[in-house]
């Protein structure tokens, strides 16, 4: 294939990097799958393929079997696939190509994994870390605060400037994937936390005049993904809480119990951002869990027979 096409796959990621504000991250997945995907094209049919009009839904299925066979997670897979697949209608729109060979294509299935959550005791001790003045331990509580109030994705409350919060409405404007907006709830708890770090947020600022971002670090300049990572990890062990906590922990936290007290998922749905409600359904599994647990508890016939089958062994 000629390097014309490497070059459109570069005007796609360059195009999705200006329309649907994607995170670094995800960009950087899109890349690495149709670059991968590229250089299979090039050494498996050399001669068959000399351009995207080339490719047909065969070579596609071929590349996702081997793919499968060299031992990638289903889940990857489907995120090949998806690149893949976006990729040829960028084509299509552009009338480059007829047709997209990889429409009808699917991949093999995976076993939902169910996210980790913290319980509500273990969020309450996380979000209650001494702050003394300290301007990054308040900046901190602030972020936690706001990661379990409102749900957030981390790359959403990196991207959030300080006009996104609302203050007097008690909510803040956030966009999601695709470039989607919403406008999500920021409870009381949050409110005060965000005030707090407002008031101490000028002196960073003074470091850095021009940004608008609402979070800061050390430079003045907006924070970036790791140091929240690396912060709420360290301040997870300073709170004696025995697993690893990572931002999409709270967002999950957030969701389940949201969803327990509820029982709304389309409201949950609204709040998390979703687009497709399937993707909020594994939280009911997840209440389920919690039912279950508290059946298998209290109930008397479920205790009698745990005690009858503990016997019988």
């Amino acid at each position: 294939m000629a390097l014309l096409e490497r070059e459109q796959i570069k005007d796609y990621l360059n195009e999705l990097q200006c329309q649907r504000r994607l995170s670094k991250h995800t960009l950087s997945n899109y890349q690495r799958d149709l670059s991968v995907f590229f250089k299979y094209c090039n050494q498996k049919y050399p001669s068959e393929i000399n351009d995207w009009n080339d490719v047909l839904a065969a070579h596609i299925r071929h590349y996702i079997s081997k793919r499968h066979q060299q031992g990638l997670a289903p889940a990857s897979l489907q995120r090949n696939l998806s690149s893949i697949r976006s990729f040829f209608n960028y084509l299509l729109k552009l009338s480059i190509i007829k047709n997209n060979p990889a429409t009808g294509i699917s991949t093999p299935r995976s076993g939902r994994q169910l996210p980790n959550v913290l319980d509500v005791d273990q969020t309450c001790r996380l979000m209650q870390i001494p702050t003394d003045g300290d301007i990054f331990a308040i900046r901190d509580k602030a972020i936690l605060e706001l990661f379990y109030s409102s749900g957030l994705r981390l790359s959403e409350l990196v991207q959030l400037d300080i006009s996104d919060y609302k203050s007097t409405a008690y909510y803040v404007r956030v966009m999601g994937k695709g470039g989607k907006q919403r406008d999500v709830p920021v409870g009381k708890q949050a409110q005060q936390a965000l005030s707090a770090w407002l008031l101490c947020r000028d002196e960073l600022v003074k470091m850095n005049y021009s940004t608008q971002a609402l979070f800061l670090g050390k430079q003045g300049k907006r924070i970036s993904p790791r140091t929240i990572q690396k912060r709420m990890s360290e301040w997870a062990v300073k709170q004696g809480i025995d697993v690893h906590v990572h931002p999409h922990m709270l967002r999950h936290s957030f969701a389940s119990h949201i969803l327990e007290s509820s029982g709304d998922l389309r409201a949950v749905q609204e709040l998390l951002g979703h687009s497709d409600i399937s993707t909020t359904q594994i939280y009911t599994h997840l209440d389920f869990q919690h039912l279950a647990e508290v059946y298998d508890k209290a109930h008397p016939r479920s205790k009698k027979s745990n005690r009858s089958s503990s016997r019988n062994k």
